[in-house]
């Protein structure tokens, strides 16, 4: 039996419903802080793309909504929708999951990758010239 999401102890349905200011004092502190301080406009231009995305208004509904805003808070709006975040290099596909509310996008599109060291070449320092060569 899967288990049914809820933030907090409220479910999803009761909050995509909730007042503003009640889903505010939800949130942690910093994230409160984030919209309490308002809304850029391009945070906003997103957050409308994302509802016509939801009300199944948008242009190209196959393709994901490309952005550079790393720092909006997920709400429960968003929940549903897929974003193609801005890494540093390319653009990461992000599916706004129910269990993602009071995160930030940018967090679920790294702008680094693990490093791998491989071993070291001929003339990476005065010990490979001894090594020998096959």
């Amino acid at each position: 039996m899967v288990k049914a999401f809820d933030y907090r102890g409220v479910p999803l349905s009761k909050l995509e419903g909730m007042p503003v200011g009640k889903l505010f004092g939800m949130l942690n502190a910093r994230q409160r802080r984030s919209l309490t301080r308002g809304i850029t406009d391009g945070k906003r231009k997103l957050m409308d793309e994302i509802k016509r995305a939801k009300a199944g208004k948008a242009p190209d509904g196959a393709a994901p909504i490309r952005t550079h805003v790393r720092d909006l808070v997920v709400l429960p709006s968003m929940v549903g929708v897929t974003v193609a975040v801005y890494s540093g290099k390319a653009y990461q596909p992000v599916e706004i999951a129910p269990e993602m509310i009071g995160h930030y996008i940018g967090e679920y599109a790294l702008t680094s990758k693990r490093v791998s060291h491989g071993a070291p070449g001929v003339g990476a320092s005065r010990s490979s010239l001894y090594v020998p060569l096959k």
